[in-house]
């Protein structure tokens, strides 16, 4: 799907806020609100907007630890990978999961309530499910800046 001016545009002011009113977008952009409706539907249906979602803070859901993984794999079968790519996943702790190049083969973002919920973590992820030569666990000390928002210029 080909994006014009007016389509970043309002991408922009959605990443921002998606509870914006079409009104309230169409008048930053310039355009009446039913074109607005219609070019989110549009781009919506074209998988350019993925979701709508609210964002969460972890603490006060109660998990405050955020870890970063990077994990080796033993074997790099396609089948082994593919695997690896559901189970990830699959786990709900898992915000994140990349398949990445280099030395190693999947970076995982997740959020926990405890060491202890890690640890079990690991033992679900890494060590039952085989396939895993090692991991590298980094735990965040900050959030300095979080968030998916994808430049529209």
């Amino acid at each position: 799907m080909q994006l014009d001016s007016f389509d970043r545009a309002i991408l922009a002011i959605l990443q921002r806020d998606n509870k914006t009113p079409q009104r309230t977008i169409g008048e930053a952009v310039n355009l009446s609100a039913p074109a607005v409706q219609r070019r989110i539907r549009r781009m919506e249906e074209a998988g350019v907007i993925r979701a709508n979602v609210a964002v969460v803070d972890p603490d006060a859901v109660g998990r405050p630890l955020t870890l970063f993984i990077e994990v080796e794999v033993e074997s790099e079968r396609a089948e082994l990978i593919d695997q690896a790519k559901q189970r990830f996943a699959a786990a709900p702790e898992v915000q994140q999961c990349y398949y990445v190049t280099g030395e190693t083969d999947f970076v995982l973002v997740i959020t926990v309530a405890s060491m202890a919920e890690y640890e079990a973590l690991t033992r679900r992820l890494f060590f039952a499910a085989g396939n895993v030569k090692r991991f590298r666990t980094f735990i965040a000390m900050d959030r300095v800046k979080v968030g998916l928002e994808t430049p529209t210029a």
